[in-house]
């Protein structure tokens, strides 16, 4: 679904992804881990196409990003980890500008903002300006966005930061109900229970750098890694 072959991508004369290559398959919740400031936004924003890279090759569902990056972005949803939204519009306007950015139609859309509002319990206050939602309405507001045109690949930044623990529940079972329907999702977070509760695979980042790939349980085995469990523990 989504592959990174030899990603790098420099700030100035820092390296910010080294070299990384990754593939994330249909139907895999797939972590990504590390500390702050380790490479892991760099990557997914070079990875659903906002950021240019220095080198390497991104494919998405077989289609490659720097040839065809709108082909591409039909296909994915990305959450960054503080949405910037809209504010001037109502929530509903903005889920129906996401609507019709990717053509969806009416009964579709309306079945869908239905349903998704009514699980995040957004359904009331889709009438209020965005300006006067809360962080973590904003971030359920960004979350129904990105499941509204049932993308193949769902890409988010530390998406549980900053959601209620019944929320945080909600989205872990979109996200396995989404890839068990042959869907992918890549996310970020540099919390290790969060990562071994809900992924099927997951990798590890440090300074840039991939240091592994693997199972959490093939990961937690590798005495090699304590070092970095003990700054993501840290933070």
């Amino acid at each position: 679904m989504l592959k990174i072959d030899h990603l790098t991508k420099t700030f100035g004369e820092k390296k910010a992804v080294d070299d990384l290559s990754l593939h994330i398959r249909p139907g895999e919740i797939f972590g990504f881990i590390g500390h702050n400031g380790a490479g892991k936004s760099t990557t997914l924003k070079s990875a659903v196409g906002i950021l240019q890279f220095d080198a390497g090759t991104i494919t998405i569902d077989g289609k490659n990003l720097r040839d065809e990056p709108v082909a591409c972005k039909r296909e994915l949803a990305y959450i960054p980890d503080n949405p910037d939204l809209y504010e001037f519009m109502s929530g509903i306007k903005y889920l129906n500008f996401i609507a019709d950015v990717f053509g969806i139609p009416a009964a579709e859309r309306q079945e869908r903002i239905r349903r998704y509002a009514g699980l995040f319990e957004l359904t009331d206050d889709l009438a209020q300006p965005i300006s006067a939602y809360s962080h973590g309405m904003k971030q359920k507001l960004a979350l129904i966005s990105a499941w509204m045109h049932d993308p193949k690949l769902i890409v988010m930044d530390e998406p549980f930061v900053g959601l209620d623990p019944k929320a945080s529940h909600l989205l872990k079972e979109m996200m396995r109900e989404h890839c068990d329907k042959g869907g992918a999702i890549f996310f970020s977070t540099h919390v290790l229970e969060v990562a071994e509760k809900l992924c099927d695979m997951v990798a590890i980042i440090r300074r840039g750098r991939l240091v592994k790939v693997g199972t959490m349980e093939e990961v937690k085995g590798d005495d090699s890694l304590e070092e970095v469990f003990l700054e993501l523990e840290a933070e």
